[in-house]
């Protein structure tokens, strides 16, 4: 949840009450007019724009949010479960963008899609509703009664009690008045505008020097194939859940980041939005959960046994020195899991959201979401601070990134260079390479000379194979290294595209075997 400089102008607004009063009908009845939409701004999940004058008899529930940040999406499901709840409910996202490639429509459509968002979305690029409304963190809320007018507003997670209270509340009192809408709208969405492929939104690629171990995210699995294509296992039924046991029967939620044991032989994964890490056992091709409660934590936390300690949206993983690190984005820390005890504990962060340097458990991280070992210790990309930092026994240090609004694409050394919102981040032969997601890029980092440089992509989002210095690619979110190739996990694209530094051009990997990646 970020501040903002932004002055209200709907200033009279009450805060929304965690235990409303149930007795005092005034609290449910909105004094403000609710500003309208503007026009023109664009609209998704509905085939025309909304006006709030034509919800009369609806509860509406403005979503102020932002899709990279980790909090707007926690508050999804809650979102999800009130509009099934409540068919006199209609929900609208306003999308007022942080980053500059948050602006873009169409890459707020694929963050609906990836999202599974059952809602009307409004494009807020200028921030006039943000402004009109008051708003000053991500993601807030306003709840509009009726008639229009505005009840209340909240910020943050967690709310979900609270609102239900009120909508429960506010119907009641609008039903007696015979003011209450209770037939469910249904709006055309972007998925049923349709998009098969045999991959969905995949975020993260690791290797074990023979396979490479690919997250088909959103189609909840995990993809086990050969350098060429050949696909040689699937991880999960492909059918989203929480549920261990064998390969074909376990259920994942948006899997990101895995870890390879090469003494085990399994495969550690960052089941992300279930909250939990799973275990992926080769020899007896079954899974296990090692860790986390299938609740997220919204507490303060330092850890514990691993099956009783509750985690936070962990969304990479690195084995280093025996042990298994998380970049764990939702408390913004990288924790640490030890397989021979099963203990979990934060190793790095305060949990205060910002780019803070020093010694590990008081610096300050923001939204870490990709972690590699290195012989000297860790390399993570600290997403929302566009930031590539290490993190070694005592400290955490900045190599690139200076604060939660300096963003962009800028080649150089600290502190001039940039980044925008890095999800990936690989080690190999003393250079990190940055899956530098917002830019559309991979960059590299050297750690001799202290310089980051584009390696891959002209910045522009899009789908083109060829020479490098030419290719394109929409949002990745990681690079691997295997055989001397470069895998790249082109997200928004649905697509796994490989670098040959030999002939300096740019593929997409091609699966020898593609009927076994038919999503049930």
């Amino acid at each position: 949840m970020f501040l903002t400089a932004l002055l209200p102008s709907v200033a009279a607004c009450q805060n929304l009450k965690k235990n409303p009063d149930n007795m005092d009908e005034s609290r449910y009845v909105g004094t403000l007019r609710a500003p309208e939409f503007p026009a023109n701004l664009p609209w998704l999940n509905t085939d025309q724009p909304l006006q709030l004058k034509d919800l009369r008899g609806k509860i509406v529930l403005l979503d102020f949010w932002t899709y990279c940040c980790i909090n707007c999406i926690h508050v999804l499901p809650d979102l999800k479960k009130l509009e099934r709840e409540f068919p006199q409910l209609v929900v609208v996202g306003v999308h007022s963008a942080k980053f500059d490639n948050e602006r873009d429509s169409e890459n707020i459509r694929q963050a609906v899609l990836r999202y599974d968002i059952e809602h009307p979305v409004v494009a807020d690029g200028d921030f006039k509703l943000w402004r009109e409304y008051g708003i000053r963190a991500w993601p807030s809320f306003v709840l509009i009664d009726p008639e229009g007018k505005v009840v209340g507003q909240a910020s943050g997670e967690g709310l979900y009690e609270t609102f239900r209270a009120y909508i429960q509340n506010i119907s009641e009192v609008f039903e007696k008045k015979g003011k209450l809408n209770k037939e469910r709208i249904s709006f055309p969405l972007e998925r049923d505008k349709g998009r098969g492929g045999l991959l969905s939104f995949p975020s993260k690629i690791e290797t074990d020097g023979q396979r490479l171990f690919i997250t088909d995210s959103n189609h909840d699995r995990i993809v086990v194939c050969t350098p060429r294509g050949e696909v040689l296992d699937v991880i999960g039924s492909g059918q989203e859940g929480n549920a261990d046991g064998g390969f074909d029967e376990c259920r994942f939620f948006r899997p990101h980041g895995t870890a390879y044991d090469p003494g085990a032989d399994a495969l550690y994964i960052a089941d992300t939005e279930n909250h939990l890490i799973r275990r992926a056992d080769f020899k007896t091709r079954t899974v296990t959960t090692v860790a986390g409660t299938g609740v997220q934590n919204r507490r303060e936390s330092s850890g514990g046994p691993g099956r009783q300690t509750a985690l936070n949206s962990p969304w990479d993983l690195a084995f280093y020195n025996g042990e298994l690190f998380i970049a764990m984005a939702g408390p913004h820390q990288i924790w640490k899991f030890n397989p021979q005890t099963g203990r979990i504990e934060n190793y790095a962060g305060s949990g205060r959201e910002d780019i803070i340097d020093g010694p590990r458990l008081s610096a300050a991280l923001a939204q870490p979401s990709g972690i590699s070992p290195a012989p000297d210790g860790l390399y993570f990309a600290d997403s929302e601070v566009s930031a590539l930092r290490k993190l070694d026994d005592k400290n955490v240090k900045t190599l690139v990134g200076e604060g939660l609004f300096e963003f962009g694409d800028v080649d150089g050394k600290y502190p001039a260079a940039r980044l925008q919102h890095c999800i990936g981040a690989h080690y190999h032969d003393e250079k990190i390479y940055i899956a530098d997601t917002y830019n559309h890029k991979i960059k590299v980092f050297d750690l001799k000379t202290q310089t980051l440089s584009t390696f891959l992509g002209t910045g522009e989002r899009g789908y083109t194979d060829g020479p490098a210095e030419k290719s394109r690619f929409n949002e990745p979110n990681d690079v691997a290294i295997l055989g001397g190739l470069f895998y790249i996990a082109d997200t928004n694209n649905h697509l796994v595209r490989v670098y040959h530094p030999e002939t300096g051009r740019v593929s997409t990997l091609q699966f020898a075997n593609p009927e076994r990646l038919n999503p049930k």
